[in-house]
């Protein structure tokens, strides 16, 4: 394993071994508190232009999935390809043992071109970008400099996003997905209750489209970047088809309703955030994956809060007060994580079946 370096903005540097593909990188570095899933969430979207610090100390130990399909979709991914910049780990497995293995997980970031550094602490790098906030960083090999650079200045969403209309399923609800980044666990949920989806690039003008219930998607970066999707989102919300947003479409949701957003210091992201239902009891245990949320003070009169999050009291979902259009910031869908909150699919196509 070859000796190379992660050195953040702020000057600090950590030193390690190389476990994947050697090439220097640039990315936003940020962490992840999740025990189990770096298969889902390497391939996870809204990762993309990130240096991804895993927290849990042991990474490899039961390789990388096979990559069979359902439905056109990878089974055990939650894209098409990886979509990290670079991975952090401080304990590589070089041994895996899994019914399911196919190939170790240094060999699909060398075949993936993503570097990955063993023997990094990831307690020091974790506590650091907790007190000072996630920053741009690279991964450096000797000889091979490359400038630092913040991905969230980019429409990363146009780099995820599918390029074409695709269609899955011959349910009888017709979902419209507009696609910033989707998560594929996201369409099986879909699949597995009796519905078509149409799957849609971010900036598609779906006024013309015929269509039961919309759905807008998680997906990477500033979500000010989209200003196409909130355009659109703007012309959905005036009509009378129910909406449902998660994640990133949580927020382009609030773009569209006059809310606003911000960039949190370090984001949440693990498998294990606790959200209460606002005006309720009933707290829930979430998977999380973004960097922005809404600014609760924004919200017009129409709109209410959903959601909360119990650590920080930050927005977790918005709900029109009349109309059939909710959103909210965790993953319902959670692969890998806990499943909660699943029963939110269902609750949108009650209102499909409501008002069709």
């Amino acid at each position: 394993m070859r000796k190379t370096r992660l050195i953040l903005e702020d000057g600090t540097v950590f030193y390690g071994r190389s476990f994947g593909c050697e090439r220097s990188v640039a990315g936003e570095v940020v962490f992840n508190t999740a025990m189990t899933g770096y298969p889902e969430s390497l391939t996870d979207p809204s990762y993309r232009g990130q240096i991804l610090v895993l927290t849990y100390p042991l990474i490899g130990n039961y390789g990388v999935p096979s990559g069979i399909t359902e439905h056109d979709l990878f089974k055990f991914y939650e894209s098409d390809r990886l979509q990290i910049t670079g991975l952090i780990i401080a304990d590589y497995s070089e041994e895996y043992s899994h019914w399911n293995a196919s190939e170790s997980l240094g060999q699909w970031l060398r075949r993936s071109g993503i570097p990955g550094l063993t023997g990094i602490d990831t307690r020091a790098l974790t506590k650091l970008i907790r007190e000072r906030g996630a920053m741009p960083g690279k991964i450096e090999f000797e000889g091979e400099p490359v400038e630092f650079t913040d991905p969230n200045r980019e429409n990363l969403v146009a780099q995820v996003s599918t390029l074409q209309k695709e269609v899955y399923g011959k349910g009888s609800r017709r979902i419209l997905l507009v696609d910033c980044g989707v998560k594929y666990n996201i369409i099986r949920h879909f699949l597995k209750r009796d519905t078509t989806v149409i799957r849609v690039p971010w900036d598609h003008d779906f006024s013309g489209e015929t269509y039961d219930g919309l759905f807008i998607s998680n997906g990477p970066g500033d979500p000010k970047m989209c200003v196409k999707t909130i355009d659109h989102l703007r012309w959905a919300i005036d009509r009378e088809k129910p909406i449902f947003g998660i994640c990133l479409g949580n927020q382009l949701l609030a773009l569209a309703s006059g809310a606003d957003t911000y960039k949190l210091k370090y984001g949440h992201r693990s498998h294990n955030q606790p959200v209460l239902m606002k005006g309720t009891d009933q707290a829930f245990i979430t998977s999380q994956n973004h960097g922005y949320a809404i600014n609760d003070e924004s919200l017009g009169e129409e709109w209410e809060t959903f959601f909360i999050n119990l650590n920080d009291q930050t927005n977790e979902g918005m709900r029109h007060r009349s109309r059939p259009v909710f959103s909210v910031q965790f993953h319902p869908e959670a692969s890998s994580g806990p499943t909660d909150t699943e029963y939110l699919f269902d609750e949108f196509l009650n209102l499909i079946d409501r008002t069709r």
